[in-house]
């Protein structure tokens, strides 16, 4: 049975995670621009999914779609496809092609079908799988996220639990990149439960690689609360990069807490000034657009997003609705025009990046 898996650049880290997994099952993912004999393997976000639907409705052969708008849709996504992988898929998917290898109907736990879906037992421990293999990916180190914030899918798909894979295996994959760079939802809770910092482990992991470090940025990120002058000294003893990613989101603190988020203005603020005194970029995410956001709150955000811009870059988007999260099926409010004024005006001086009036940008 030929396994092919459909590229799609917002995929290729999913491409290099499940290729290796399923290499150990002993099955091959080849790689394909359209659907081919006799299995095809998706990987779709909320954003990119309608560009896909039709194609895999279409396609003559076997469909498996996974990825975050899968779990979040699945049902939708059942009527169009012929599996979807619900949720983590690392064990699921080498144990569906084994079934239907077999000749079976590949009713198992986390699959969903059209008229059938069992949800999946146990989650998926980082070490039992490789993090990449002939296919090459950042190295994955911690999943899941303790946060429950209102607009992220992460905690709905990883759960709130954080994993993390073991400093001795980090290491060994490390050592295949010149450069190494790493999936974490907070690269500084590597170690920990997710909400207090373990800064020692942070630290033991970074001494154990010896190559170019990339920590705390693309495509990762970190937490403002978890930034302070030891976490700092971290990035400047051990790593090469010169700036640090990580989420204010908005400037009102009543839009902080209605988002769940764990951390105040304030927080990003002193994290943004901490970073600034110590050499390092801030690049700090806002989101403007809340539907429950008031002019008043919309205007906080664009004073901090100003205060910020004077210490480092931000990015800054739209909000998106984004399905299996507490605000999906809400609306974007619209922005004021001094809101516009205001990020058009930063933009054109380089202090500023995103897509606060094309959401999906992002995505491309």
């Amino acid at each position: 049975m030929q396994v092919n898996w459909r590229r799609i650049p917002a995929a290729h880290n999913s491409f290099a995670v499940l290729a290796a997994a399923c290499e150990t099952a002993g099955w091959h993912l080849n790689p394909v621009t359209a659907p081919d004999h006799d299995v095809t393997c998706y990987s779709l976000n909320s954003i990119n999914e309608h560009r896909y639907r039709d194609e895999i409705a279409d396609a003559d052969c076997i469909t498996i779609v996974g990825g975050p708008h899968a779990t979040a849709c699945y049902r939708d996504v059942a009527a169009y496809a012929d599996y979807v992988i619900v949720g983590e898929g690392e064990y699921t998917l080498p144990r569906l092609l084994n079934e239907l290898g077999a000749g079976q109907n590949g009713h198992i736990p986390g699959v969903a079908a059209q008229d059938w879906y069992e949800p999946a037992r146990t989650s998926v421990r980082l070490d039992a799988y490789p993090a990449f293999s002939e296919v090459k990916g950042y190295i994955e180190i911690s999943r899941g996220c303790p946060f429950a914030c209102g607009y992220c899918q992460t905690p709905q798909i990883f759960g709130h639990c954080m994993r993390h894979r073991s400093i001795d295996a980090v290491v060994r994959y490390a050592n295949r990149h010149s450069q190494v760079r790493f999936v974490t939802p907070n690269a500084f809770a590597y170690g920990s439960d997710g909400i207090h910092p373990r800064f020692d482990k942070v630290k033991k992991l970074l001494e154990g690689i010896d190559r170019d470090i990339f920590f705390g940025t693309f495509p990762s990120e970190v937490r403002p609360e978890f930034i302070c002058n030891e976490s700092l000294a971290l990035v400047t003893d051990y790593c090469t990069n010169t700036k640090l990613h990580f989420g204010a989101q908005s400037g009102s603190d009543t839009v902080l807490s209605r988002l769940h988020r764990g951390h105040t203005v304030a927080d990003a603020i002193r994290a943004a000034e901490l970073c600034h005194d110590a050499g390092i970029t801030p690049i700090v995410d806002f989101i403007v657009g809340f539907p429950f956001e008031t002019d008043e709150e919309q205007e906080q955000t664009v004073e901090a997003v100003k205060t910020v811009a004077r210490r480092g870059n931000v990015h800054l988007h739209r909000f998106i609705p984004l399905p299996g999260t507490p605000l999906a099926g809400t609306h974007a409010r619209s922005l004021l025009s001094a809101t516009e004024k205001t990020c058009g005006a930063l933009a054109l001086g380089g202090r500023l990046t995103g897509s606060w009036n094309d959401p999906s940008v992002r995505f491309y």
